[in-house]
């Protein structure tokens, strides 16, 4: 293929040629004019030739042969004007080739060449600039100013500000704070800082972007495949039908006439710049296709499996509640002195429960004479106390558990979360649920999926049937796999093949023999030489799991785009072959009616490389109302966990007991549930309505507003009724359930909440699951 440059020089020769040949005829300067026709026919002409020998050291035809034919024949029958539009048609066809290949290839080409060369490593208080392939793991390291990350690190320093539009596609910069993990290819947006490097260069995310993005560049897409073969029977019937128009009708003219309007430029260049357009369009958006044959399959996808952890949930266990045995001890204590003990530990938990220990801004102690039990927990010292997290029969050893404990673990089970106990001088006191949350946005995706033609859709996971189910119910899948296999996903794809072309999306190493037995696979977010990524056909560079939708919107679309060129340049091709096989259309005529049929085709192509014109006033949240939601239900939503709580525990206390803990979400319901809702409903549905447009677009969201506050006035009022000696059997049960439909109503009221604002932005949901993931960043 020719540069841009280069083929710009044939256009601009070509067309000053042809241009000043007519000039000079019509002023009867026929032989100058007529130079100048042979010279601006004669200009592309190596490099036409230069691609024949290409296409036949290939194996292929070689549909440029008919121009070379028709150039030929017009020189050798004196169609000077002829031979030269049909140069000026193969120049403006190279020139749009090579301007749309520069273009779509601009986006990935940044990525290769933006890749740092070097680091500065902190060695001995001293900073040295080194090359980047000699940075090991656990390097110290300083990023300057406006740098480029070189490696996947630590944050050492107090925090980071950080432009990720690189690799997600997302303009805003974004906030990191001390401890929080870094991916190689963002830039320094601020001051300098310092990293601890996690992986060596190679190992680190931008490599395995870069690699992805070099193969794309180099492979060929089954499409373009497709447009040889189909060149293969165009060039003998194009050929077939000049030589009969000139058999026929005896005027070789005629046959010229047909070679001239069955150049096939919309076939050799239509699909390839739809297909690399639409690479390019997808790289912007964060979503990295190995290469055309990628993104076509997915265009084509109606079978999906979705892996469960990490792709439709955020992939990291946060605390959902903490249980109290010991009424004489608050949460808050518990959970400091669990998540004190547990800062030495490396286990997964122990780490979420340090992450919300520090969300909640309390200080932790340093631990003394920490022990871990693999397959047990950690045992240490915090202050005077002896204080162990882990498993009850780790915690118990030959002691018998109380009735309490037994209750709980009998209703822990009926909903199966991860769950460990909490020991403080050897009396186990709490204990510790965790939830993998699901991703506010992937319910939204899974319907988004459908309506783009996807006609099952599967969730697999090695997860306990009743959180697999309860996951699958809540997204709104067809078929739920619980406790998979990796074996098992491979053969639930095989069966799901012969139904359709199939996609999986995970983001483990557990899922890299799905993603490369799949059609298609789709990694979600890049982790440098991860399995997955590296098994993966498309790779998901930002933690949205709507970008699927994304992806598969553009594939579609380029695909689509691809079609429809060829359709409309070969159909108005094969017209004006009989027009001009009939003699209905001189050389001269054809040629420029091939002209109009190509730039027709091409910049139908080129549309590729946009997207859809977006309505007028698209719904759409502002930054600061989308910062503040995300705010009020960051801090809310955690809460809710204590009516619930409530519920659960009201039959085991004291009446005293009883009395102080109905009091206690009495407060909350009070002076912070309903003063978010009242708020919500007075001031920030009618800016939301605002965006949506449209009469009354919430009025469902208000009748559960309503809801709420008929349910906390029955509540207070029969609380206020409630004696001083705290509440019998009766008001228990009514309290009761009151407190397991305000639950209800709020969990579903938040959800809907949740899902509608990542509608309107999707941001919130990414900077939602951002929070939850946070714990994967100390």
């Amino acid at each position: 293929m020719t540069t841009e440059r280069t083929s710009l020089l044939v256009l601009v020769t070509t067309g000053i040629a042809v241009a000043l040949g007519v000039a000079l005829s019509v002023a009867d300067a026929d032989s100058v004019a007529t130079t100048l026709w042979v010279l601006g026919a004669l200009v592309p002409l190596p490099f036409l030739v230069s691609g024949i020998i290409s296409d036949l050291r290939a194996g292929s035809a070689g549909v440029d042969v008919i121009a070379l034919l028709a150039i030929g024949g017009a020189l050798a029958l004196g169609e000077f004007l002829t031979a030269a539009i049909v140069g000026l048609m193969l120049a403006t066809g190279q020139y749009l080739e090579a301007y749309a290949a520069g273009r779509a290839a601009r986006e990935l080409t940044a990525l290769i060449d933006r890749a740092p060369r070097t680091a500065h490593r902190v060695e001995d208080d001293a900073i040295k600039t080194v090359d980047i392939d000699d940075i090991v793991r656990d390097d110290r390291l300083l990023v300057r100013s406006g740098e480029v990350v070189p490696v996947d690190g630590i944050i050492l320093s107090e925090g980071a500000v950080l432009d990720e539009s690189a690799l997600t596609g997302e303009s805003l910069p974004v906030e990191r704070g001390e401890g929080a993990r870094v991916e190689s290819g963002v830039v320094n947006g601020a001051g300098s800082f310092e990293l601890r490097a996690l992986a060596a260069a190679d190992e680190s995310t931008y490599a395995g972007v870069v690699r992805l993005v070099r193969q794309a560049q180099h492979e060929r897409s089954p499409g373009v495949r497709l447009a040889d073969r189909w060149a293969a029977w165009f060039v003998p019937l194009a050929l077939g039908v000049a030589a009969l128009a000139w058999i026929v009708s005896g005027d070789p003219v005629r046959g010229l006439a047909v070679l001239v309007v069955a150049t096939p430029c919309p076939l050799l260049l239509a699909v390839p710049i739809a297909i690399v357009s639409g690479i390019s369009r997808a790289a912007k958006k964060g979503v990295v296709f190995r290469g055309g044959g990628s993104l076509e399959t997915l265009a084509r996808v109606d079978m999906l499996l979705l892996d469960k952890t990490g792709t439709l949930t955020v992939g990291l266990p946060i605390l959902r509640r903490i249980t109290t045995f010991d009424h004489d001890v608050d949460s808050e204590t518990i959970l400091t002195l669990a998540a004190a003990v547990d800062q030495a530990s490396t286990h997964i938990l122990a780490k979420a429960l340090v992450e919300e220990a520090r969300r909640r801004n309390l200080t932790l102690p340093v631990p003394a004479d920490v022990v871990e039990t693999a397959g047990g927990g950690v045992v240490g010292w915090v202050g005077h106390h002896t204080v162990s997290v882990g498993s009850i029969k780790w915690l118990l050893g030959d002691r018998q558990e109380s009735p309490e404990i037994t209750r709980f673990r009998r209703r822990v089970m009926r909903m199966a979360p991860l769950t460990v106990f909490i020991a403080v001088d050897d009396e186990v006191v709490a204990a510790a649920s965790f939830d993998d949350v699901i991703r506010p946005d992937a319910a939204g995706t899974v319907r988004s999926l459908r309506k783009l033609g996807v006609k099952r859709i599967a969730m697999a996971t090695g997860d306990h049937p009743v959180v697999a189910q309860s996951v699958g119910l809540a997204v709104g899948v067809d078929r739920v796999l619980a406790e998979c296999t990796p074996k098992e996903k491979v053969d639930a794809l095989g069966d799901m093949r012969e139904e359709g072309v199939t996609a999986m999306v995970g983001d483990g190493i557990n899922d890299a023999p799905a993603l490369a037995t799949a059609d298609v696979g789709v990694a979600m977010g890049a982790r440098g030489a991860t399995a997955s990524s590296e098994a993966a056909d498309v790779v998901i560079m930002v933690d949205r799991l709507q970008r699927l939708v994304t992806g598969i919107e553009i594939a579609q679309r380029s695909r689509r785009i691809a079609l429809q060129s060829v359709v409309i340049g070969m159909g108005l091709s094969l017209v004006a072959m009989v027009a001009a096989a009939f003699g209905l259309l001189p050389p001269i005529a054809g040629a420029l009616i091939q002209e109009v049929i190509d730039v027709i085709a091409i910049l139908n192509a080129l549309r590729a490389l946009t997207g859809d014109r977006p309505l007028a006033g698209a719904p759409q949240l502002s930054a600061d109302l989308s910062r503040q939601l995300r705010a009020d239900h960051v801090a809310l939503m955690p809460k809710l966990q204590v009516i619930s709580d409530a519920a659960d525990r009201v039959d085991d206390l004291s009446k005293a007991e009883a009395l102080a803990v109905l009091q206690n979400v009495e407060t909350l319901l009070l002076e912070e549930i309903l003063p978010h809702e009242e708020d919500d409903e007075r001031r920030i549905y009618p800016e939301i309505e605002g965006v949506l447009g449209g009469a009354d677009p919430l009025q469902s969201m208000s009748r559960a507003h309503r809801e709420i506050f008929h349910l906390t006035d029955r509540y207070t009022r029969i609380l206020h009724d409630i004696p001083a000696g705290g509440p019998d059997p009766a008001d228990l049960q009514e309290v009761r359930r009151l407190l397991y439909g305000l639950y209800a109503i709020l969990r579903l009221h938040f959800d809907q909440e949740e899902e509608l604002y990542a509608s309107l932005d999707e941001d919130y949901a990414g900077h939602v699951a951002d929070y939850r993931l946070d714990a994967s960043r100390n």
